[in-house]
């Protein structure tokens, strides 16, 4: 009976400290879930928005450093819509740059509630930050110089080419000169502004990015019909707005959003202003016509990634 009883005891203790720790998991793991970001806006009367310095036409800064831009545009529709959810009509707009490589973390550490540049709704991002409606698909294709040669991908065997550090881009670059051996020298530039600057300084023959990107990039070139945006494009990108992973109403208030804009025609009247019109800083018009997918997605939101 002692042994019996000493077993029956062992086991309780057992249970009991199986149970405490699996409710100290669960405890650690709800301390890792923010507080809900509508509540955090309206406790402190402030939104933490990240934006893209020179991500044109998206995401970038005016003549006089005010965020503008496609992205931006569609940001403050959102804005307007926690100003209304959360009754505050004066909520301060914290405007916070970030880069390829620090836009995930400063979304993850709560830094920025709202992410509205220029970032791809990938899988493989999906355990790290949670995304909006996509609002956007690009092609990655190549900028280059009408007299360079290049036409494709397989044109760039030998030679210097150019993307940009962090992007889904330069993953794809880097995967294509291993797999098929060609010997590219692959140049990683931090932003578009050292993008542009490499590409116009003869430092690489083409530049692979988003083609809707390039044709930013090439619009602000000093010479822009002499570039021309070729190649097979190499993957689709998907962009979507980020916020942070657990907040489920957060992200159904941004999608909302989204959905009556792109429904009503209002996504649609803002693409024609920042793709078909001129737009600054040099009033270069992108002329890039929105594309049947483009015009289907807006008719049937989603937020489900492409790659």
């Amino acid at each position: 009976m002692r042994e019996r009883d000493t077993t029956r005891a062992a086991w309780a203790l057992a249970v009991a400290t199986g149970l405490s720790i699996l409710l100290g998991m669960s405890s650690a793991a709800r301390a890792q879930i923010a507080q809900p970001t509508l509540e955090k806006i309206q406790s402190a009367n402030r939104i933490a928005v990240g934006y893209r310095e020179a991500s044109l036409p998206f995401s970038y800064l005016d003549a006089n450093g005010k965020v503008i831009g496609f992205s931006q545009d569609i940001c403050n529709r959102v804005i307007a819509a926690i100003k209304a959810r959360t009754q505050r009509p004066n909520l301060e707009v914290r405007f916070i740059p970030v880069t390829s490589q620090n836009r995930i973390p400063l979304v993850q550490n709560g830094t920025v509630d709202l992410e509205c540049g220029v970032t791809t709704h990938l899988r493989a991002r999906q355990s790290q930050v949670t995304f909006s409606n996509t609002f956007f698909v690009a092609g990655t294709r190549l900028l280059t110089r009408k007299e360079s040669g290049i036409h494709d991908f397989q044109d760039l065997v030998g030679k210097n080419v150019l993307t940009n550090q962090g992007t889904n881009s330069e993953h794809l670059l880097r995967t294509m000169n291993l797999q098929k051996q060609m010997d590219m020298r692959v140049i990683s530039a931090r932003d578009y502004v050292e993008g542009r600057e490499s590409i116009e300084s003869g430092r690489a023959v083409a530049y692979m990015m988003d083609d809707v990107l390039l044709a930013g990039v090439r619009s602000l070139l000093a010479h822009p019909s002499d570039w021309v945006i070729v190649g097979t494009p190499q993957s689709r990108e998907a962009y979507a707005f980020m916020m942070r992973n657990g907040d489920a109403a957060f992200r159904q208030l941004v999608n909302d959003t989204m959905s009556a804009m792109m429904k009503s025609g209002e996504m649609e009247a803002l693409y024609r202003k920042w793709f078909e019109q001129p737009v600054p800083p040099h009033g270069v018009t992108l002329d890039f016509p929105m594309t049947a997918q483009l015009r289907a997605l807006y008719a049937a939101p989603d937020d489900r990634a492409i790659n």
